[in-house]
């Protein structure tokens, strides 16, 4: 079983802790309840068929199988996903019947899909982004669309285990939940790296070099060639020449 304290650090996944009580008191809005056991509502098919079908579109583009439209697909599938995520932010604090989290089982590895990823998206998989846009000012970090996709897989794949063993309420707080706390701002970080990837393509605007001290591997590359790569990358998956 896990806790119910929101995570507050930035693109990290789920990590089981310790089993702690249920707080039901602190919820500020009329909750949404759905009985444990009873057939799913609408909204919660809608939600579980969106997030069913995330986890089945990336682990498929992962594959290699069409690189060309790799981030084309990965566009539309964040945007789809920040969707349901949208849906999920507007509604009421869903709560569930359980004063505590069942357990999931065994948190699934999503090592060899970011592995995957990292390959298929290399040498655009860096971007930098600022995590708190109202928070104090601070200098942009580093990530890497390889390791938020994977781990936002891994999340939405949690709640995903809830909902198939019939626990209708408890999936429906945990996507809710990681949405608030966790992959809702991997997720637009994500979205923003993969639009601004095509907008520089279509406008013909060169890639910007990484700032100093940027964590990029240390693969070897020269700022010069890191942008001709993903300019060549982006060219080749649109169908557009230099």
């Amino acid at each position: 079983m896990s806790d119910r304290t929101i995570n507050q650090q930035p693109h990290a996944p789920h990590q089981a802790g310790p089993e702690e009580e249920r707080d039901t008191a602190q919820v500020p809005h009329p909750p949404h309840t759905h009985a444990h056991g009873s057939e799913p509502d609408d909204f919660a098919v809608q939600i579980a068929d969106s997030v069913e079908s995330f986890v089945l579109s990336v682990t498929e583009v992962a594959k290699g199988d069409e690189p060309g439209s790799a981030v084309s697909l990965l566009l539309l599938e964040v945007s789809q996903l920040l969707l349901a995520g949208g849906r999920l932010g507007a509604i009421e604090d869903v709560v569930p019947e359980d004063r505590f989290e069942p357990d999931a089982g065994p948190e699934p590895d999503a090592e060899q899909l970011r592995e995957r990823l990292a390959v298929l998206l290399a040498p655009i998989d860096v971007y930098h982004e600022v995590f708190d846009p109202y928070g104090p000012p601070e200098k942009p970090s580093a990530f890497r669309i390889s390791d938020d996709l994977a781990g936002v897989v891994s999340e939405l794949q949690h709640g995903l285990t809830h909902y198939r063993e019939g626990r209708v309420s408890e999936a429906l707080w945990w996507w809710q939940f990681s949405y608030l706390s966790n992959w809702g701002t991997t997720c637009t970080a994500v979205l923003r790296a993969l639009q601004s990837l095509i907008a520089h393509v279509r406008l013909d605007s060169p890639i910007g070099a990484a700032p100093d001290g940027a964590d990029t591997d240390n693969d070897g590359l020269t700022d010069e060639q890191l942008e001709q790569q993903a300019g060549d990358l982006m060219a080749a998956e649109l169908g557009l020449g230099h």
